[in-house]
C-alpha cells in the first residue's frame, strides 16, 4: 500500500458531503488563533470532499512527511483507538502514552502538525494559481472574442443594411459564447468549491487535533 494510501486511512473522509467538525467537550478559552489571510476562502462555501482532490492532498502530505515520530505517527495510534469506548481526552492521552514510548513529546507532535497545515496551504496556493490561470484560458479569451464580434456586428450594420443574415449569424456566435462561459464559469466555480471543501476537511482535521493537543496533552516534556 502507498505511502498517501496509509495516510488516507488516518482520516475521515466521506466524499461527495461537506466537512464536518467533530463534537467536542466544552474547554476552557485558549489563544485565538490569527485570522485568514486576504483572498483565502474561509469556509468550502458549499463544496464538498472528493476522492480527486483528496488524494492530491494526501500525495502532497506524504511527499513532505517528516522522518521519525511525528504527527502522522501519532494520527495513527489515535485512529487506532477510534472505536474504543473512551471519551476523547482519554483517547488522546492514551495514544500520547504509547507515542511517549517513541520519544514524542506535545511540542513535536504540534510542530509537526503544524508542518502538513503548511503543505496543504501550499497546495491551496498552487490551486488556486492554476484555477485563475484557467480561467483567464476559458472566460477570458471568451470575452475578448465577444468583443470582436460585438464589433464586427455593429460594423456590418451600418455599413451593409442589406446583409442581415450575416448579422444575426454573429449575433447567434455571441450566445453561443456567452453559454460556453457561463457553463466554465459554474464548472470552475463548482471545481474551487469541491477543492475548499476538501482542503478544509483535512486542516480542520489537522487543526482540530492540534488544540485538542494542547488542551489534554499540556507540557508534558
Amino acid at each position: 500500500m502507498s505511502m498517501w494510501k496509509n495516510i488516507r486511512s488516518l482520516f475521515i473522509i466521506e466524499e461527495g458531503t461537506e466537512p464536518q467538525e467533530e463534537k467536542t467537550p466544552p474547554k476552557a478559552p485558549s489563544r485565538q488563533e490569527p485570522a485568514p489571510a486576504a483572498g483565502q476562502e474561509p469556509e468550502s462555501a458549499g463544496g464538498k470532499v472528493t476522492e480527486q482532490f483528496t488524494e492530491v492532498l494526501l500525495r502532497a502530505m506524504s511527499e513532505n512527511n517528516i522522518e521519525g515520530f511525528d504527527y502522522l505517527e501519532y494520527k495513527k495510534s489515535l485512529s487506532s483507538l477510534r472505536k474504543m469506548p473512551m471519551d476523547e481526552p482519554t483517547r488522546y492521552q492514551s495514544a500520547f502514552a504509547m507515542a511517549q514510548t517513541m520519544g514524542a513529546q506535545p511540542q513535536r507532535l504540534i510542530q509537526t502538525a503544524q508542518h502538513y497545515v503548511q503543505v496543504l496551504e501550499q497546495e491551496e496556493q498552487k490551486f488556486q494559481a492554476a484555477l485563475a490561470n484557467q480561467k483567464k484560458l476559458q472566460v477570458e479569451s471568451k470575452e475578448q472574442e465577444i468583443r470582436k464580434l460585438d464589433e464586427t456586428v455593429k460594423s456590418k450594420a451600418e455599413k451593409i443594411r442589406q446583409l442581415t443574415q450575416e448579422i444575426e449569424n454573429h449575433q447567434k456566435a455571441q450566445a453561443g459564447l456567452q453559454q460556453e462561459i457561463g457553463d466554465a464559469v459554474e464548472k470552475l466555480e463548482s471545481t474551487r468549491r469541491d477543492f475548499i471543501a476538501s482542503y478544509q476537511s483535512l486542516v480542520g482535521q489537522i487543526r482540530k487535533d492540534m488544540e485538542n493537543m494542547k488542551q489534554y496533552l499540556g507540557n508534558k516534556e
